[in-house]
């Protein structure tokens, strides 16, 4: 039986339109499967693992940088919820004004110039030359920075103070009076550039160990007399690590915080940092005039940059380690190897041997004393043996290892890949993530506490770190960025691109570039900044200080407390275990970084 079809209007049939000859889509098809390939595209490209990576880093510097600098501004220009500028009246309506800006010029550029001038020496004679005790020389070159800046002023107040100081009564001796005054600009340069002639050791030590040598062979076999070759190849080649270290030392003086205070301040020599100090030493603080002097730092500090940049150069020019192989070999002294390690040696005993000495001797007194061959028979180990019965003190000493070594971590693991994006990539606004980075160098260290502490303690975030020690480790990392930037960016300039883009024709991943060719080769930089980060987070104390809780003491704040008491002979002790305990440290650390770098013939 067949049904009839019911009567009614056709139904409409849709037709699909047919591919014209040739197989092609229409135009309107093309556009809409062009679109979605490009949609598709730019979600594989912003899901890929390089660019998620990249944005995690971003988005963690940022936020770290930029939050205490806004706490800054909002305490100097808002008062009581209304825009003022009388925190620039207070701070600036001094009449010491120009003094203390004085004062803030000649410390850092004298500071600046001697750290420099002998830490590259030490760097170049260490790495490129046969100079005799090299071995010894890359341990003892770390000491004074090992000791904490507090520990290292005291210990050269001990040794030149007028009544005390061991050097003034050997002057007394010899020519009838004291002679040295550490409590002087004189001394404050000297102990400023000598305990930070270290920081500029690392730097040079990485860029001195990834040159080719061969450049300044031929350059002598050209006829070329050492100094010319050391004018013409030798800085040109070295001028990105020149600049970041001058840039480190250079704001690292103008923030100097224990030098110009226990020195500066009993001599009424005003700078900067030492102004800061007294603002939030008196109740109740002056958090306006405080962050004002603080912006007169980030003006002085914005022009240095700028110099600095001006200095560094675009990087490329600068490509030393590149797909062709070289071993990096010792340039020979010949008559002048025993005079320079004469000098070298003479150089550690007056900065290094002296200063850990005189700690050695007041730690094994019953109290503190000018010297003398008779106080020997009154040497003991009371003092260590209390110092290691003391619970705050070993509860402080895994405290700052602990944070040394995560802060160090995650700052290196931070800037190398912020310096990649720097350097590597043609980004829009790449450059902003350098300024980042270096913001919170400008910020000395008392103004980061205070402003650290409202931001993670009056305005708690998901994360409880009140009373625990994330907020030292977030203080750290925050405050030491620009550090690890600076070594990390020094150390990839220098490696070409070239290595990288044969990785990416082979097939290789970005990932798998940065962990077999790119990381290799940046060992020996990120290994030095990683050393100076744990160094410097240990002997950390102007953030600390006013951060820390009961239970979480560092060793910088035991070291402060036995000072405020007078306890110079417990100073000592605890001075004398850190540096001994850094050594062993630092020396390993430096060993195996060079083993797994470019190593030496």
């Amino acid at each position: 039986m067949t049904t009839r079809p019911t009567a009614g209007p056709p139904a409409a049939v849709e037709i699909e339109p047919q591919p014209p000859a040739g197989g092609a889509p229409p135009p309107a098809a093309a556009s809409r499967a062009a679109g979605d390939g490009r949609a598709r595209g730019w979600i594989r490209s912003a899901l890929q693992a390089r660019t998620l990576v990249l944005l995690a880093v971003v988005i963690v510097i940022g936020y770290l940088a930029m939050t205490p600098l806004l706490y800054l501004a909002y305490g100097t220009f808002v008062d009581e919820g209304a825009f003022t500028l009388s925190g620039f009246e207070r701070a600036y309506a001094s009449s010491g004004l120009g003094g203390m800006v004085r004062n803030s010029v000649v410390f850092t550029i004298g500071s600046s110039l001697l750290a420099f001038v002998t830490g590259t020496f030490l760097a170049y004679v260490t790495v490129r030359t046969n100079v005799p005790f090299r071995p010894l020389l890359v341990a003892t070159a770390m000491v004074p920075l090992i000791i904490p800046g507090l520990l290292y002023t005291i210990s050269w107040i001990m040794l030149s103070s007028e009544n005390v100081g061991l050097l003034n009564q050997v002057s007394e001796a010899v020519v009838g009076q004291p002679v040295f005054d550490i409590f002087s600009m004189a001394g404050m340069i000297w102990v400023e550039g000598t305990h930070s002639a270290p920081l500029v050791f690392l730097f040079m030590v990485a860029a001195f160990r990834s040159m080719d040598p061969a450049l300044e062979e031929s350059a002598l076999v050209c006829g070329a007399s050492r100094f010319t070759m050391i004018r013409r190849i030798t800085v040109p080649l070295t001028r990105p690590a020149i600049a970041g270290a001058m840039l480190i030392i250079g704001v690292n003086g103008l923030t100097s915080f224990e030098v110009p205070v226990l020195l500066g301040l009993p001599d009424r020599i005003n700078v900067f940092t030492s102004q800061i100090f007294t603002e939030l030493r008196q109740f109740p603080y002056d958090y306006g005039a405080a962050g004002a002097l603080s912006i007169g730092l980030v003006l002085v500090a914005v022009a240095g940059v700028y110099a600095v940049n001006r200095l560094g150069g675009g990087g490329r020019e600068y490509a030393t380690v590149t797909g062709k192989g070289f071993r990096p070999r010792p340039l020979d002294l010949g008559l002048a190897r025993v005079p320079v390690g004469a000098a070298v040696v003479l150089y550690f005993v007056a900065t290094t041997a002296l200063p850990v000495l005189i700690m050695v001797y007041n730690s094994f007194l019953p109290y503190y004393q000018r010297f003398s061959f008779a106080s020997f028979g009154d040497f003991s180990l009371a003092n260590y043996s209390a110092l290691f019965e003391n619970r705050i003190f070993t509860r402080s000493l895994v405290n700052s290892l602990g944070l040394s070594v995560g802060s160090a971590t995650a700052v290196m693991l931070l800037t190398a890949i912020a310096a990649w994006l720097v350097i590597r990539t043609r980004i829009p606004g790449r450059q902003v993530v350098d300024q980042l980075t270096f913001l919170p160098l400008i910020v000395p260290g008392l103004v980061m506490g205070v402003a650290i502490s409202f931001v993670y303690l009056r305005n708690p975030l998901p994360i409880p770190v009140y009373g625990t020690m994330l907020i030292l480790l977030i203080a750290y990392v925050t405050r030491f960025m620009p550090y690890g930037m600076r070594y990390a960016s020094s150390s990839l300039t220098q490696i070409s691109a070239e290595l990288e883009e044969s990785a990416a024709v082979s097939g290789a991943s970005w990932l798998q570039t940065g962990r077999r060719i790119v990381l290799p080769l940046m060992v020996s930089g990120l290994t030095a900044g990683w050393i100076y980060i744990v160094i410097v987070s240990i002997r950390e104390l102007s953030s600390s200080i006013l951060l820390y809780s009961p239970g979480n003491e560092v060793l910088a704040i035991v070291i402060f407390q036995f000072y405020e008491k007078g306890e110079m002979t417990a100073v000592s002790a605890l001075g004398v275990v850190m540096v001994a305990t850094l050594v062993v440290f630092v020396s390993a650390a430096y060993k195996l970084g060079a083993s797994i770098g470019l190593r030496s013939d």
